[in-house]
């Protein structure tokens, strides 16, 4: 069979976004704790139940194929995410902290729109539509996240701006009060 090679890239690839799934499953609670914006803890818990859906959908790809889902580490999400733990520990707060989380967030959703994006055209390529069909409505709302994000961060970005703009005028106030006092 010609096409036994793409086929198991196939089954590779669909494993390798089954896990990294499962790690932004474990991702996303913390990503909304350190959430000031509401709008934003929302979100990130809003995607935390689709990317639970997400994972029973590769699943049931998977099963239909007759394989585990198991067995394969993605290293690229596991980078992604511990690049968002590590904006998690810097001392950004407020607004400031939620734009790094947004940051964070968008690099996971462009990764996976990628990954669907490679899949979908394998599932094609096999002749396998309503795999494709299945992992197109995944792709679809990857994107409405990414979307949603955009959204959230013109305002988280504006309020980012004006506390910054803010903490200036109150240290050069200081500073003027300070050389006034001298």
């Amino acid at each position: 069979m010609a096409d036994s090679g793409l086929k198991e890239l196939y089954i590779e690839e669909l494993k390798d976004i089954y896990n990294a799934e499962n790690q932004l499953v474990r991702a996303l609670p913390k990503m909304a704790k350190a959430s000031s914006s509401e709008d934003l803890k929302n979100g990130f818990l809003e995607h935390l139940e689709q990317t639970k859906g997400h994972v029973q959908r590769l699943e049931k790809v998977l099963k239909a194929l007759g394989e585990n889902p198991k067995g394969k580490k993605c290293k690229g999400m596991e980078g992604l995410i511990e690049e968002g733990s590590e904006a998690m520990q810097e001392d950004f707060e407020g607004a400031v902290m939620d734009a790094a989380l947004i940051g964070a967030a968008q690099r996971v959703e462009h990764y996976e729109i990628a990954a669907y994006g490679t899949v979908i055209a394998f599932a094609n390529a096999l002749g396998e539509a309503e795999q494709a069909e299945t992992l197109e409505e995944t792709l679809n709302e990857e994107k409405e996240t990414d979307e949603k994000l955009t959204e959230i961060a013109g305002t988280i970005n504006e309020e980012a701006v004006a506390g910054a703009e803010a903490e200036e005028q109150e240290e050069a106030s200081h500073r003027k009060k300070s050389r006034s006092a001298a």
